[in-house]
């Protein structure tokens, strides 16, 4: 493979072929080959199992680079937008590709707090559930079904305006369906929203509230959900977001695109990991506590078991989006005084882990999920919520990647195999067989 830097292009010879590739460059230095229509000039296909090396789409969403520990929406540094923004403006920012002016701001919130009601006739289907029934099965099932109460919207070829009114009622809605997957695995009456408060205290309230009952919502919790649906709210082309493209692709309506971005988020190796970091926990509780014994594990190449909430798949040095939500999770933790030996695990794992050299030098420091965790947990969020509080993070980022795909006409999602089974052989009668 040879690439040619004056004419950006790759030529590449199999057998007695020179194929020519165009080279494809990102805004911050990303290469790329373009193998659009390799097969057609040559026959040939290429395999990535898992898509690790494969561009599917180009986006001017989110940057994303793992080994310098950059996060980027839209151009702006996630330091920066959890530190100075609300989550309703990072939604905008996302969805629309600008921050918002303080009129473009009320507008969109505005037109957001109309449509925070779900029909009346939802409640029947969450009557249908068992107690105990995994909120994400019933918020992927309940997303999908918002599309049968706006059949207009099953249409995707539609006007922005209506296109706009869609993702709205979306944003709206969520918040208030994962309230009520809580409420009725609590057995607890469900709660209207209160449009009179802002997206994430309404939420707290929807969770926590009675109807009875005026809930009062401490301002160092709401900074903190804040703060964790803007460090949620996208992360580039992974297993969720790369759904939401694919079904969006096929023309399926937003509700149902996303109901499949949820489902993917589902797995544990997805949205499941802050999850996992409290079963990991209970599972060192369990067994008495002895914090070394299990660091010891660790630390053991033979032994199978892994330490949730340390490293990052995509991040090689740190978790960019660990470090701020760190001292929301202190913040979080002393403002409630909570006694809880789970909790004391995770503090003492985290100090470890931090001046361990084991864990420094091969970049293991505590992630996102590690802290997000810990953040639920003291709040008394179940941990089947846990994705469910993820899902709503990262809800813009699934609306804009699905809106990019559209406005960019981008072709169904079909890829392709390398197919290793049998060759051709004849059907023999049954009684030869």
């Amino acid at each position: 493979m040879n690439v040619d830097t004056m004419t950006d292009t790759a030529r590449l010879t199999f057998e007695d072929k020179e194929i020519e590739l165009p080279v494809v460059r990102g805004s911050e230095g990303e290469v790329a080959l373009d193998i659009s229509k390799l097969r057609g000039q040559s026959g040939l296909i290429t395999l990535d199992k898992g898509f690790k090396n494969t561009g599917s789409t180009t986006s001017a969403i989110t940057f994303l680079n793992g080994e310098e520990g950059i996060l980027r929406y839209r151009g702006y540094a996630i330091e920066d937008l959890a530190e100075n923004t609300s989550f309703m403006e990072v939604a905008y920012l996302l969805v629309y590709g600008d921050l918002p002016t303080q009129k473009r701001l009320d507008w969109f919130e505005d037109s957001i707090k109309m449509h925070t009601l779900v029909h009346e006739n939802m409640k029947r289907f969450f009557d249908a559930f068992p107690l105990g029934a995994h909120p994400m099965g019933m918020l992927s099932a309940m997303s999908s079904t918002l599309s049968t109460f706006y059949p207009d919207s099953q249409d995707p070829n539609r006007s922005m305006e209506d296109i706009d009114m869609t993702i709205h009622r979306l944003i709206a809605k969520l918040p208030t369906l994962a309230a009520q997957c809580y409420k009725h695995n609590m057995g607890h009456p469900m709660v209207y929203p209160a449009n009179d408060l802002s997206y994430t205290e309404n939420f707290l309230y929807m969770m926590f509230g009675l109807p009875t009952d005026d809930y009062e919502i401490d301002p160092i919790i709401n900074d903190a959900i804040n703060k964790l649906l803007i460090l949620h709210a996208d992360h580039e082309q992974n297993c969720s977001t790369s759904t939401v493209r694919v079904v969006g692709s096929s023309q399926a309506n937003l509700y149902s695109s996303i109901s499949a971005g949820i489902s993917a988020l589902w797995g544990p190796l997805h949205g499941g990991a802050n999850q996992a970091v409290i079963e990991m926990l209970e599972q060192i509780k369990a067994d008495g506590g002895d914090l070394q014994k299990w660091i010891d594990k660790a630390k053991d190449k033979t032994d199978s078991f892994r330490l949730m909430g340390f490293g990052h798949r995509v991040y090689k040095n740190f978790d960019p989006r660990a470090r701020i939500i760190k001292k929301s999770a202190d913040e979080v933790l002393a403002k409630l005084g909570i006694n809880d030996p789970v909790l004391d695990i995770a503090k003492q794992l985290e100090e470890v882990a931090l001046k361990d050299e084991y864990f420094v030098q091969r970049g293991l420091y505590p992630n996102v999920d590690f802290y997000s965790g810990i953040i639920y947990r003291a709040l008394g969020i179940p941990t089947e919520m846990f994705t469910v509080m993820f899902a709503l993070g990262r809800l813009p980022g699934w609306i804009a990647q699905w809106k990019e795909m559209l406005e960019n006409g981008e072709p169904i999602g079909r890829p392709r195999q390398v197919y290793t089974g049998h060759n051709a052989r004849p059907v023999q009668p049954l009684a030869q067989r």
